[in-house]
Formats: structure tokens, sequence, C-alpha cells
């Protein structure tokens, strides 16, 4: 698995899944099309870029240039990498037909293609660090999910990080592990 530092964004869950078992990132989706509506998710992509820069990896068909130049539009370009897929045919094992176009999109991608994709875009990759993670056990004992008041307090949790408030409780594990050990996870939920 590689660490990236800079964010990736992709179209949905099943794009990060599948990226989630190569890479060791905050992924963020775009819902496909559901972007041009979500101006918090827009504006929350934006700042993510002025943090840490942004990674756009979408479909190689229509529909993901279509999101990938809407996202691009309003990102400084030095903030910006573009990884594209390569044009494979075939379908994704979870569907039933081929997309309209054809073509794997990035949950079908091989995942030595994705990483040699990665390395070629030249993004800043190292080998992680084996250190122990936050687990959605950890959340569901810290009170973040799985319990009746859990949306309250994830949504108290997001507002001291400066998160938007739309995050999961599966990207905020994500962001966690991303950004701050177990212990300091430990420790910094006792504080709020």
């Amino acid at each position: 698995m590689i660490k990236i530092q800079e964010a990736v964004v992709v179209e949905g869950k099943y794009d990060k899944i599948k990226l989630s078992n190569i890479i060791d990132a905050f992924i963020i989706e775009t819902n496909g099309f559901g972007i041009y509506k979500d101006k918090r998710r827009l504006d929350f992509i934006r700042s993510l870029a002025e943090e840490r820069g942004v990674i756009i990896l979408t479909d190689s068909d229509h529909s993901g240039f279509q999101i990938r130049n809407f996202i691009a539009s309003g990102i400084p370009k030095e903030r910006l990498n573009h990884i594209y897929i390569p044009d494979l045919f075939g379908k994704e094992k979870r569907k039933d037909t081929p997309s309209a176009e054809g073509k794997l999109g990035v949950e079908g991608m091989p995942d030595d293609v994705l990483i040699k994709l990665f390395e070629k875009a030249g993004v800043s990759c190292k080998k992680a660090e084996q250190t122990e993670r936050i687990t959605k056990c950890d959340m569901y004992l810290a009170g973040l999910s799985g319990t009746p008041d859990a949306s309250v307090k994830r949504k108290k949790l997001l507002k001291a990080l400066e998160l938007p408030e739309f995050l999961s409780a599966n990207s905020l594990l994500s962001y966690l592990n991303f950004n701050m050990s177990k212990a300091d996870f430990l420790n910094y939920i006792k504080t709020i």
C-alpha cells in the first residue's frame, strides 16, 4: 500500500473501495454528477486542494471527463494533478453488462495498472508505515457510529475538525486515519 499526501477525488463509492485497497489517502467521492448540485462538497474539494493538493481520477468515458473538467475548472493548476486511466474494454464484476461505451472504469482497473498510473504521474508516494489504525470499532466505542446519538456526536467532531458536515462515518474514518494516529484520536475524543 502506498501513502499519498494529496486528496484523491473519484466518481463513486466503488471507485473509492477499489482505491482504498491500494492507497492510503483521503479519498472523496463526487457522487457522479451529484457534484454539480453539491456546492459544499465542491467547496470542500477546493479547500483540500489548497491544503494538500488534489488528484482527480475519474473514468475514461464521456461522463468521467465532464466531471473532471467541472472540478478542475475551480482549482489552481499547481494544486491539481490528473491521473487518466487507459481505455480498457470489458465490464466490472458487479455489473451485468458493460457501460454504454464498453470501457472499464476506475473500479474495474487492475491494481497493478492503478499503481503504475500513480507512479507515472509523479504523485508523492511512499510506502505506508504500519501503524495501528483507527477502526470502525473505535468509532463505535467513541459513540461516532452505530449508536442512537452518533450523528450528533459526529457532527460535533466534524465541526471541531473544521470539516463539512456531509462527511459520512466512513469518510471521517478515512480522514482520521490519514491525519492522526489512533492514540491521538483517542486523546482528542476525550477533549470534545
